[in-house]
């Protein structure tokens, strides 16, 4: 039985470790602070009995729990990123911990009257008479994925303590940088040296995915003229009234608080503007690939139309790719999801299979050769003040990676 009190304690003492992601840093870690807790994450694997135990010189975090079977099994990982996002602050975190939570309104912060209430927030009331762990309304709570990695140590830790439980090999990893979508860049894949992983990296209990959108972010700059507004007849040309043509001439109800499930979306998350020059940077996300293709196409032609009309290069666009839907990689070997989803049910976890709305890990290292699904890590509300994560959905986690080790060796026991 995985200790409620030990997972706790665990995850309370990643939380309370500062671990923001700064996308405007060049370096790996982006934030010196982050190798705070990946300093101690080395030194707690090394203390529960973990072997090949390494940390490289941009912080990606590797060990192994060796087979304790005769006969071959394919080798397995499980990886968790364990930045924060910079969306909110994760600076002097303090988890407020909900015992026999009664379905009524949390006060987060009553100085600031800040209420997590099931009224908004629904999925709150499927943890009616559990214990949850919340923020005190000012910071982030880092579920998103430090209860990833919290589950993975533990259920490493109880497979070391109970030998009798039969598995193949093991491998662990942790990555810096996930949140700004650098997670996986420089994860050595053939290091790791596993046949498939899973990221601990979903949200709700029964979480499995494996397709995510397909992503690219675009940066449009639109050039003006500043002329003395008194004598700017013919001449002026206001940037940020182009720019408000280019915003207004994309699909209005295509932006992502109008869409879900297997929509995309432009999302414009981000202007900076005067006269004379105004930026706009978007990013654009699709799950099919050839829908993503068409969005990427409809900024070029906007651009230049736009540019035609006013006889003058005035907007350029750059679109880059970031990641691609890991489901072509992850189909070809479906029986890798097909274990994930019969060890949620034989814990009488009810599977829940979707779409990722958003991107992981997993998805860049499905491209690198480690096929990768994500399975839920429990936590609801990322990257902001209402955050929070159910104690019982991080115990279930920790089961479920115990049984897909345990279910990989049964599959292939001669």
């Amino acid at each position: 039985m995985i200790s409620k009190e030990h997972i706790i304690k665990r995850f309370i003492s990643y939380v309370t470790i500062d671990t923001e992601s700064d996308p405007n840093s060049e370096t790996t870690p982006s934030t010196e602070k982050q190798w705070v807790l990946a300093n101690k994450l080395v030194e707690e694997l090394k203390a529960i009995g973990m072997q090949e135990v390494s940390i490289d010189d941009n912080a990606y975090i590797m060990a192994t729990l060796r087979s304790n079977v005769e006969y071959e099994v394919p080798t397995i990982g499980f990886i968790s990123h364990f930045d924060t996002s910079p969306d909110f602050t994760g600076a002097n975190v303090k988890p407020q911990i909900i015992e026999n939570y009664n379905g009524k309104d949390i006060i987060l912060n009553k100085a600031e009257d800040i209420v997590l209430s099931p009224d908004y927030f629904e999925d709150l009331l499927l943890y009616k008479g559990q214990t949850l762990i919340t923020t005190d309304g000012t910071t982030l709570l880092g579920a998103d994925d430090k209860a990833g990695i919290c589950e993975i140590v533990s259920a490493m830790e109880y497979l070391i303590k109970r030998p009798e439980i039969k598995h193949g090999t093991i491998k662990v990893g942790f990555t810096p940088d996930e949140e700004i979508g650098r997670g996986a860049h420089k994860f050595d894949v053939q290091k790791f040296g596993a046949d498939w992983a899973y990221t601990m990296d979903g949200s709700q209990i029964g979480e499995l995915e494996y397709e995510n959108f397909n992503a690219a972010s675009t940066l449009v700059k639109i050039k003006g003229k500043i002329v003395h507004p008194g004598y700017a007849k013919d001449k002026m040309i206001n940037s940020m009234y182009i720019a408000t043509e280019f915003i207004n001439s994309l699909p209005r109800l295509e932006t992502p608080e109008h869409t879900e499930g297997y929509q995309g979306f432009f999302h414009l998350h981000d202007i900076k503007g005067n006269v004379e020059e105004t930026t706009l940077q978007y990013i654009i996300r699709d799950h099919d690939i050839g829908h993503f293709e068409a969005r990427k196409e409809v900024m070029v032609k906007l651009t230049n139309e736009l540019n035609s009309q006013y006889d003058k290069e005035v907007i350029t666009i750059e679109i880059k790719d970031q990641y691609f839907n890991m489901r072509e990689q992850v189909e070809p070997v479906m029986h890798i999801v097909d274990i994930a989803e019969e060890a949620m049910k034989q814990l009488e976890i009810k599977p829940i299979i979707k779409p990722i709305r958003g991107g992981t890990d997993g998805s860049q290292l499905s491209y690198m050769g480690l096929p990768c699904p994500n399975i839920f890590a429990g936590g609801h509300n990322f990257h902001g003040r209402y955050e929070y994560v159910p104690v019982e959905s991080m115990i279930k986690a920790t089961e479920v990676i115990c049984k897909i080790a345990e279910l990989v060796a049964l599959k292939h026991k001669r």
